[in-house]
This record gives C-alpha cells, sequence and structure tokens, in this order.
C-alpha cells in the first residue's frame, strides 16, 4: 500500500491538484500539514509532531477533528518529518511512501528532508520513499539496473550520487555517461529523456533520480 505523508514545510511548492488526486489514499498529518490537509478536505489516519507551526486555533480544531493526535515537545530526538514516516512504517508496513510539503523553506531541513532516506532508521526503505513538490519528484536507488519513465510535463532528469558511487552508467539519455566513478555526492543536472522509458545502473552507492521542470 501507498501512504502519504504531508510535512509542514511551505504550501506554495505544493501541487494541490496532485494532492487531490491521492484525496482518498492513506495520509498522515505532520505538524502543520495535518492543517493543510483538513483544509483540502482530506482527513488524515494521524497527525504527529511538536506542532510549533501550527496556531492554538488550528491544533484545537486538529484535537476535535482527528481520533489519532500525538504531540511531542519541542526538545526530541527526531524531528518532525522523521516521526511521521516513522508512524508510517510501524503502522503500515507500505511498500510506498510519498512525502508532500519537504522543500522550499529553510535550507537545512529541505537538506534534512532530502537526506533522510540515508538514515539507518528509514535505509530498509530507501527504494519505497518518493520526495513530490511542484516542480520536483525524487526517488532513491540502490546499485542495480534500472528503466525510468518519462513524467508529463517534467522535462529534466537528474542523477545525484548522494554517497561515493562506481559505474554510474547512462546509456541512452540526452548526455550519457558510461562507468562513472564519484568519491563525492555530485549532481549530474539538466539531462533529458529521450524516449518514453530510458535507463540508468550503477555497482555501488546511493543515487537519487529526480524529474524536474522549471
Amino acid at each position: 500500500m501507498r501512504v502519504n505523508v504531508m510535512v509542514g514545510g511551505p504550501r506554495e511548492p505544493i501541487p494541490v491538484e496532485t494532492v487531490q488526486g491521492y484525496r482518498d489514499e492513506t495520509w498522515i498529518g505532520v505538524d502543520h500539514g495535518a492543517t493543510l490537509l483538513l483544509e483540502w478536505g482530506i482527513t488524515p489516519v494521524a497527525a504527529i509532531g511538536d506542532f510549533d507551526s501550527t496556531n492554538p486555533t488550528e491544533l484545537a480544531r486538529l484535537k476535535t477533528s482527528l481520533d489519532n493526535i500525538t504531540v511531542y515537545p519541542p526538545a526530541k530526538d527526531f524531528t518532525d518529518t522523521q516521526l511521521g514516516i516513522m508512524t508510517a512504517i510501524k503502522n503500515y508496513q507500505p511498500d510506498e511512501i510519498v512525502i508532500w510539503g519537504a522543500t522550499g523553506g529553510r535550507l537545512d531541513q529541505e537538506l534534512a528532508n532530502l537526506y533522510l532516506p540515508m538514515q539507518d532508521t528509514f535505509r530498509d526503505y530507501l527504494h519505497c520513499i518518493t520526495l513530490v513538490d511542484r516542480c520536483n519528484v525524487v526517488r532513491y536507488f540502490r546499485p542495480g539496473t534500472y528503466a525510468i519513465h518519462r513524467r508529463p510535463g517534467f522535462d529534466y532528469l537528474a542523477f545525484v550520487n548522494l554517497t561515493p558511487v562506481t559505474g554510474l552508467t547512462l546509456p541512452d539519455e540526452k548526455y550519457p555517461l558510461v562507468n562513472w566513478d564519484s568519491p563525492i555526492p555530485f549532481a549530474w543536472s539538466s539531462n533529458r529523456f529521450t524516449s518514453a522509458v530510458n535507463h540508468f545502473s550503477f555497482d555501488t552507492g546511493v543515487v537519487a533520480v529526480i524529474w524536474s521542470r522549471d
């Protein structure tokens, strides 16, 4: 099953029309993300966080509208986003976790969210996690050979090794690459599909693939 997690980032980058297409699926609201879901007519199965970006009126509405809300103190061992993903894994063991509202605000929080699947707590679910905003879709891959599909409206394609990588090969993208190694993280940005389906492979490391548009 798929679990959608709406975290409390800025609303502007969130593709609300796409969210509405998932409205009948399972949703978890993280901090102010829970308020956004209610505003858009979606009732999350759970709300979690310290709710420091949720005002008292909004928090009161959450408490009266939801059966499952967990409020943490601001000083805690995990970020609100981590707690939301942990809840999704513990309660649903999902095949797919889609994270919304995780980009577009503070850079430190955005980087923390982008690197979240690399943490030991979530590493087993790395291949299940997707980050989505209005201009980007991010997925994570372990070593192997993959076919990736063009997404309508997303003109650009990037390959970002989040760890040292060996053997990265882009055989049929607009800008090909053959057996590339790097000891440091690096972003091959602004590539493009050449057909409805393209391919890539690598031997070691972790690679994020980003579909993006202006």
